[in-house]
């Protein structure tokens, strides 16, 4: 069964000026601020949509690299993503870097690191991201 998510977001004004609101429309989570000072510069209490990103990311490669921990017998007992998206003014977003620490009980740090990987490939937001550099720094806790 597909599964379609809507989010909106609300603008007002100029681009350097202006500002919105992006509402999680699906879950109703939440709605969120945003600017573009937050976005090129970094503004406290506004996000944009690189952070965004780097949540969708992050929740992703969690799911991913949890099933595929479980599909071969070791399922995790935690993991921790932060997925760190870099955005240029003028360019873009450049990459995103995937920071992963999990406790995996019974699991040595190669076949950690192969799981690790497999799941950065695997993860449907990763396959959306293909045209910009993922990397990945993955450890056992």
């Amino acid at each position: 069964m597909a599964v379609t998510s809507e989010s909106r977001t609300t603008w007002n004004g100029s681009l350097t000026e202006g500002s919105g609101t992006t509402s999680l429309l699906s879950s109703q989570a939440a709605s969120f601020d945003v600017t573009w000072a937050a976005r090129s510069e970094g503004q406290s209490g506004k996000t944009n949509p690189e952070e965004l990103l780097g949540a969708a990311h992050s929740a992703c490669y969690s799911m991913a690299l949890s099933h595929a921990l479980t599909g071969a017998g070791t399922p995790p007992e935690s993991i921790e993503v932060t997925a760190a998206v870099t955005f240029v003014p003028g360019e873009g977003v450049t990459g995103s870097h995937l920071l992963v620490n999990a406790r995996v009980p019974g699991l040595d740090d190669a076949a950690f690191a192969a799981f690790a990987e497999e799941a950065k490939t695997g993860c449907p937001i990763s396959q959306a991201l293909a045209g910009i550099p993922i990397t990945l720094e993955a450890t056992l806790g």
